[in-house]
Formats: structure tokens, sequence, C-alpha cells
């Protein structure tokens, strides 16, 4: 039986305590960069993965790393390199002389949550190796297909300004990211503070674990209940739509649109406005749900052509033009 939006508003009042828990813990160690915290967990409440983008040093790797250690969870972290082979990422069969049957050797992969660090720097067998796991919750050895631990999520960084040495994403695997985040610096006032608190010889201990997996499983179950307007369906549906025939909704960025976003991205598009929604500690999404986690959903999924690069504009430029020029229900 379907809730109304009074009873949900409950539920998620009763289940969110631990989303202040969880901030509050990662606060400890990181400064500032709301937003990247934020929208991590957005991810790890709509079993999204996320993919973080931005120059070294702006704590991407710290960040992920700190909300592994303030969950009661399984965590590995793979440093992608260029001789990084696919066994070494989910695992492989190794042969046993003494009976002569072969024996299966997981992964890293097969972990809660699993730090892609510097992604771009593997080839493309590796990266595509974590299609399956990514898209299906499972992992594929010699004949063999295993679950992986719920809930499992990919956090992964990258570098946009090092070229050398790496490897640009295949499409497919930056479909499957629900969230891409460009990690920006902090200000003034935050870069002072992460000079008083870091400055130092000491490593800062770990944080404490604050929630449990089953924590987060039970607080998915919730952002699934969280109202969802028609209206508003319409008004996502309608996004995902201008970009990939803007002409129809009066926009003149045709000409630099190569790919619009995929039926994938309407999806991730709803639930990541649940997850932002159950975040604010409401159980209802509204417009602005919708634009101010949007930007994060589609900016990898919209394709620019030569023209936009010609004219200097970016995806997000484009997207932000869809934003602004669709009427808000």
């Amino acid at each position: 039986m379907a809730l109304d939006v009074r009873e949900i508003g409950i539920l998620v009042e009763q289940h969110s305590q631990f989303v202040h828990n969880l901030m509050g813990a990662m606060e400890q160690v990181i400064v500032g960069q709301q937003y990247m915290l934020e929208r991590l967990l957005v991810g790890l409440l709509a079993n999204g993965h996320v993919l973080l983008e931005g120059v070294p040093g702006l704590a991407k790797t710290r960040a992920v790393t700190t909300l592994a250690q303030a969950l009661h969870a399984d965590f590995q972290r793979v440093q992608f390199t260029p001789d990084l082979l696919p066994a070494d990422l989910i695992g492989t069969l190794i042969y046993q002389p003494q009976s002569g049957d072969f024996r299966v050797r997981k992964g890293p992969v097969f972990a809660n949550i699993v730090l892609a660090d510097e992604i771009n720097r593997a080839p493309a067998k590796v990266q595509s190796a974590l299609l399956e796991s990514m898209q299906e919750g499972q992992v594929t050895i010699g004949e063999e297909s295993f679950e992986l631990p719920q809930p499992f999520l990919v956090l992964a960084t990258q570098n946009p300004i090092e070229q050398e040495g790496t490897y640009p994403l295949p499409e497919a695997q930056v479909d499957r990211f629900m969230l891409k985040l460009k990690i920006t610096y902090p200000s003034r006032e935050e870069e002072l503070e992460i000079l008083e608190r870091m400055a130092q010889t000491q490593t800062q201990a770990p944080v404490e674990a604050v929630v449990s997996t089953d924590d987060i499983l039970q607080a998915r179950r919730v952002v699934d209940e969280i109202y969802l307007d028609d209206k508003i369906k319409q008004y996502i549906v309608d996004i995902v739509y201008a970009t990939r025939t803007p002409h129809d909704y009066g926009l003149n960025i045709g000409p630099h649109i190569d790919c619009g976003a995929s039926p994938r991205a309407t999806i991730y598009l709803a639930l990541a406005a649940k997850a932002y929604a159950f975040v604010q500690g409401r159980g209802y999404v509204t417009p602005q749900d919708v634009k101010s986690i949007g930007i994060d959903v589609l900016r990898h999924r919209v394709l620019t052509t030569y023209e936009a690069e010609a004219a200097e504009l970016t995806s997000e430029d484009l997207v932000q033009q869809i934003f602004d020029h669709l009427p808000v229900p």
C-alpha cells in the first residue's frame, strides 16, 4: 500500500539521523567540500556509483577513505596503473596441481565500497572489467558468476589535467556512473582551517564507524518510498528529452550536442533527486532537488560537438541552458 507524504516524512525523520552522524564523522577529517560529501551520500543512498574529477590534492581519495571508515563495511582501494590486469581487479582461477582443479581467487572488487583511484590510468580492458559489476552487481570468473556484497559502490577518482599515460573512459562505463562530480579548490577560510588542522607530522587517527550496512539498506528502502509527483516525473523526462531534441523545446543548442542523455539518465535523475530529498530530511522531491543534482547526473552524458568546443561551451553550459529554459512545475 502506497504511503502518503506525511507518513513518508515521518519515515525519513526516523531513518535519516545517521546522515548527520555520517556527515559529522567525515567533517572531522574533511574541511569544507560540502558539495562533495553530500553527493557521496546521495550516491550511497541511491545505489549509484560516483566519479570524482579534480586536480591533485583536493581530498578526493581522503573523502572516499573517510566515508569507508565511517561505515561498518568492507573497503578496498585499487590504484589503477597502465600495467593493471582485469584479474587484479575481479579475481581469477588458480590451478591446484594436487587435485587438478581450478580454485577461484576473488579480487578486491568483492567489497562494499571500492575506491578506483586514478581510474583513467588503466587501459580499456581493465576498465571494461568493471562494467558487469557496476551494472549487474555480479562478477563472472571463468564459467561461474558471483554476487557482489550489498551495498556495493564504486567510487572512482580521476585527474583532468595530467594527460600523459591516461586513457579516456569508454562511454559505456562513464554512463554507469550515476554522478560525476567536479571538485574545486576550497575557499580562503577553509584553506586556513586545513593548514591549522593538517600541518603536522602526526597522522590523523581514523574516524570511528558510525553507520552499518543494514542502516544503508534500510535507508534505501525509505528512499524508494519518497514521493515523486507526476509533474516532476514529466519535468525529468522533458529535461532528458531536451538533451536529445532541443529544437522541440525551443532551444537553439542542437548543433552543439553530439549525443544526448540515455534512458539511464532519466532513472538516475529520479533516484538521485529522491536521495537528495532524503539527505535534506524531506519525504518528497521538489523541482529544486532535480535542478540541484541534475548537473551531476547529466554532465558526463551529454556529449558536445566540435562546434561547441569552438564556441567554448561545455556540457555543463548546455545542461544549464536547458534548466534555465524549461518551465519549472
